[in-house]
């Protein structure tokens, strides 16, 4: 600690008012003569850093921008002697915000820069207003180029991707779709009579049952077997079939 803080410490009765006071320091008292490391590198440290891991590979020409957020300015550190490292968890979700560590080891210090993540990319966009469990086709939507906050990976970017969902609730014209404002449609219902069909050595055996639960296109779906009142498990093919291993 440097002679001038050494003099503010003696005469602060508070210990909290002491240490903002003792922030507010010019860089030379908080650093014992030495240079203050600029807010403004480890801003800019903590958005390449966090850019260099956002370049994986995007569908389509999705473009990522990261937007460090503002420190303190009463922060004073001493320069770095050694390169910066950056701390972000290799298993850690890429978020709309987040937060960076940068760390030095030479002198020892870290400190945490918030970080905003936005995507640049053409996404399918609702032409009109559209109500609760309509059914977007490809001729409702259009592609329009958007920045987005977070990776966007939960925007719908082919019309492909409309099919077999409905809207869960009402939207209005220039909604981005998401997959959150989607479900996918119901093929079977629950109590709805369907054929069990299942394959063994190349032959292929059916059988009438009863959906226990409702299915989607992608689901898998229980159903009793009305001959022998067993509940099996088995895939949608379609509205009225279910594939069964046996």
């Amino acid at each position: 600690m440097g002679l001038a803080s050494m003099k503010l410490m003696s005469k602060c009765p508070h210990l909290r008012a002491c240490f903002l006071a003792l922030l507010a320091l010019p860089a030379s008292a908080g650093t014992e003569g030495g240079s203050v490391q600029p807010v403004e590198q480890l801003q800019h440290f903590a958005e390449t850093f966090l850019m260099q891991r956002l370049q994986a590979p995007e569908a389509g020409d999705a473009r990522h921008f990261a937007t460090a957020g503002n420190l303190d300015p009463r922060l004073r550190l001493q320069k770095c002697a050694s390169a910066l490292q950056g701390i972000m968890p290799a298993t850690a979700t890429v978020a709309a915000r987040l937060t960076i560590g940068v760390r030095c080891s030479s002198p020892a210090w870290t400190v945490y820069v918030p970080v905003a993540v936005e995507t640049e990319l053409d996404v399918l966009v609702m032409r009109a207003a559209a109500s609760r469990n309509s059914s977007p086709a490809a001729t409702d939507v259009e592609l329009q180029q958007r920045r987005v906050p977070g990776i966007a990976t939960s925007y719908l970017t082919r019309t492909e991707q409309l099919r077999g969902r409905h809207l869960k609730v009402a939207v209005s014209p220039g909604t981005a779709l998401t997959a959150d404002l989607l479900a996918a449609d119901i093929l079977i219902k629950r109590g709805q009579r369907v054929t069990l069909v299942a394959t063994a050595g190349g032959i292929e055996v059916h059988a009438q049952g009863e959906a226990v639960a409702d299915a989607t296109a992608t689901g898998r779906v229980r159903v009793q077997n009305l001959s022998s009142r067993k509940i099996v498990e088995g895939q949608a093919e379609s509205s009225d079939r279910v594939r069964v291993g046996l």
